[in-house]
């Protein structure tokens, strides 16, 4: 595949005979067109397990877009950070085989980097649609007061999620969060991220556990 840097009136986008031009992640390039083959083989049974599988993974990460935009940004090269955010929970934390898939939501990331993420934080209700966080002050040079908190809570059943990006400080060492009315009363499952204030440097991501009502 050969990059076009320039061309006479810019980079060429479309199929144009045999080639075909486009811009990805800001680079042009050109590739052959693909062959159209009148007989296709049939997929099989393996093909049509990992299709069903990346169908799986892009749909339960939709509510998450949000976050993992900010949290694997710094995993964007030569891709999004979306699919570095897709190839990393399609590995980790989806299990089994078409039909018989599933989530060890324990095991889904957020967001990634070496940013240090908040000290021993725990989590509990104080009402039907408020959750309350608490940590310890961080000693680690590397964090900085005011690297910014990011909150998700997701709910399976409703295929949906509410939280946040920045607005509350490591500083802070406490917050409360009065959550979408929908998710009263439904299980949750909860991840915390940490990210710099200017978003350059980001932390693991931690799963803080499932509040079941």
């Amino acid at each position: 595949m050969a990059k076009l840097k320039r061309g006479i009136f810019g980079p060429l986008s479309g199929k144009l005979g045999g080639i075909v031009g486009a811009t990805w992640m800001g680079i042009p390039y050109l590739r052959k067109a693909p062959k159209e083959n009148p007989n296709p083989a049939p997929r099989s049974a393996a093909q049509l397990a990992n299709e069903e599988k990346m169908k799986f993974v892009n749909q339960l990460l939709i509510p998450f877009h949000p976050y993992v935009n900010v949290g694997f940004a710094n995993h964007a090269i030569a891709k999004t950070a979306l699919n570095a955010a897709y190839s990393r929970n399609f590995h980790q934390a989806v299990f089994g085989t078409y039909p018989n898939l599933s989530v060890d939501y324990s095991k889904m990331v957020i967001s990634a980097g070496d940013l240090p993420g908040l000290n021993q934080p725990v989590m509990f209700l104080t009402a039907a649609d408020t959750i309350q966080l608490n940590w310890q002050h961080n000693t680690d040079p590397r964090a900085s007061f005011d690297d910014q908190l990011m909150l998700v809570l997701y709910c399976p059943e409703l295929h949906l999620a509410d939280g946040f990006v920045g607005g509350v400080k490591r500083i802070a060492e406490h917050f409360s969060y009065k959550f979408l009315p929908e998710l009263s009363g439904k299980t949750l499952e909860v991840y915390l991220g940490v990210t710099s204030l200017n978003r350059k440097k980001i932390a693991d991501s931690l799963y803080l556990g499932r509040i079941v009502p």
